[in-house]
């Protein structure tokens, strides 16, 4: 069986990346297919080292850094692979991969991390963050973004299975193209965070530090409660204006090597995190630690971290607070404090355990066979 990947496009090492990798550790043999790829010669060992087939944006100018430039290129471009020759093919996509040209003795299916994300819900908060509410400008995003939800509509009828990575995006799926998804979870690297039993006073958050992550909005509730410590990792376009209004009990470090956050995320007293996330990784990594999460209670993180409140069996790993300000995230600090002792490290590792690599990889395969069988039943 020829097996064909698709990757939106290969320019850093993250989320999307990881799952790519795993996806590769079952289909070794796998070609891989990506817009662009530029990813450098000695960090390629995630991708087995593998030549990539990308696409005429590759060979355009600036496209290195300004590849995001071409969006209303890529539909096009994607559907330029020739994949013929494949029996199965996967892609793994938060924007243009789904969209590639299969035909009926061909099986595509869909690892989706999600519809594209500023095409759809999340445009008007794409357009403001970007400064392009009004004027020409604004205009031109608006258009390109209504092309593309009508080209991902489209292509969503060229997929034969999707795949999503929380029961939010199996949500959001249902949403864009009407299409029902099973849910498997992003692989998370739970070997290199060890546990750790023994707690410090301090609170952390880390994350790039950039609008909608809101670090703004954890370091003004923690302000507002000068005897709490906050420690803040990250670097990012907004480090300067977070740095301006951070008071004495907060200490912002900047970006940190692997071992140093590590470091931080074991001996953490909790962690926080303001973002709706479509899965977040950073909150499983920190349950791996065995330190607990202050979080949002939307989005990706309601699959990964168990709720004081919930009525269940298992043992709560963090706290949810239900509004993106201060006074609600004030409130669940609180609550956390009030409720510490019943916080186990041990537990909260074992239910990070869920998310590990292997477990992906027991999934997908499975899931995949059964399809590829199915299908071939049916032919």
């Amino acid at each position: 069986m020829k097996v064909a990947i698709i990757h939106d496009w290969l320019t850093t090492y993250a989320g999307a990346e990881k799952v790519l990798e795993q996806i590769l550790e079952i289909y070794p043999q796998a070609d891989i297919y990506s817009i662009v790829d530029y990813i450098d010669a000695d960090k390629r060992g995630f991708i087995k080292n593998k030549k990539v087939h990308t696409s005429f944006i590759q060979k355009l100018p600036k496209s290195k850094k300004k590849y995001r430039n071409y969006l209303g290129l890529m539909p096009l471009a994607i559907e330029q692979f020739d994949l013929s020759e494949y029996h199965l093919i996967i892609s793994s996509s938060h924007a243009i991969a789904k969209g590639v040209i299969t035909g009926p003795d061909q099986i595509h299916i869909c690892y989706i991390h999600s519809p594209i994300r500023y095409a759809w819900d999340l445009q008007h908060q794409y357009l403001k963050e970007a400064g392009i509410t009004k004027g020409i400008k604004s205009w031109i995003a608006r258009a390109t973004m209504h092309y593309m939800r009508v080209w991902d509509s489209r292509t969503a009828n060229g997929v034969d299975e999707f795949i999503s990575n929380s029961e939010f995006i199996k949500r959001r799926v249902w949403k864009a193209y009407k299409r029902n998804s099973v849910v498997i979870h992003p692989p998370v690297d739970i070997d290199s965070f060890k546990l750790t039993e023994t707690k410090s006073e301090y609170f952390l958050t880390a994350s790039r530090l950039v609008p909608y992550k809101k670090i703004d909005l954890i370091v003004e509730a923690f302000n507002d409660m000068p005897e709490k410590k906050l420690v803040v990792i990250g670097d990012g376009p907004d480090y300067l204006k977070i740095k301006k209004i951070a008071g004495d009990n907060i200490e912002m470090l900047g970006y940190l090597e692997f071992d140093k956050l590590i470091n931080y995320m074991q001996n953490a007293k909790a962690f926080v995190f303001a973002a709706e996330e479509d899965f977040g990784i950073i909150p499983v990594e920190s349950q791996a630690c065995g330190t607990p999460v202050i979080a949002f209670g939307k989005g990706g993180i309601t699959d990964t971290v168990i709720d004081i409140s919930q009525k269940s069996e298992k043992n709560p790993t963090g706290v949810f607070f239900p509004e993106q300000n201060v006074g609600s995230l004030k409130a669940a600090i609180n609550k956390f404090e009030k409720n510490e002792e019943i916080f186990h490290p041990i537990k909260i590792r074992e239910n990070a355990l869920n998310f590990s690599e292997q477990i992906f990889k027991e999934k997908f395969k499975s899931f995949v066979d059964k399809k590829v069988s199915e299908f071939k039943l049916g032919q």
